[in-house]
């Protein structure tokens, strides 16, 4: 199941979603995840885990956070080697001052943008992909 490597076919393809739900960052305690908490990102770092997880999850449990996301899936299906994407995407997004924070996982590439604009980068993700044929 290799994915896609082309760019300008990863541009065009990329059919942003914009999932349900706030998100946010979070790190967890030495006790790992707490229960009833099901992130959808998990980061080990040194300092400690990385959790992003839904803003009603993070409060019902007393989790710390002060940035809250949109979450856009691109649905193409990108190749982990694949160059440019990530680089075309956040500046795309930077043009219009939208800070993005992307997870790349197997089949998908995530961004995490600020909550109240997240319909705008949805739009502006499907103009960069109508200019990408």
């Amino acid at each position: 199941m290799t994915g896609e490597s082309d760019l300008r076919r990863l541009l065009s393809g990329m059919r942003p979603r914009l999932n349900q739900g706030r998100y946010v960052f979070t790190t967890a305690e030495e006790g790992g995840v707490p229960a009833g908490v099901t992130p959808v990102v998990t980061v080990a770092e040194q300092e400690g885990l990385t959790l992003v997880v839904r803003l009603e999850d993070a409060d019902t449990v007393g989790l710390p956070y002060d940035y809250v996301a949109g979450w856009i899936t691109l649905r193409v299906h990108s190749a982990l080697e694949a160059v440019g994407l990530t680089a075309a995407v956040a500046r795309e997004l930077a043009d219009i001052g939208l800070s993005c924070n992307v997870v790349a996982g197997f089949h998908h590439d995530h961004l995490f943008v600020p909550y109240e604009r997240a319909a705008e980068a949805v739009a502006a993700l499907e103009a960069l992909a109508h200019r990408s044929p």
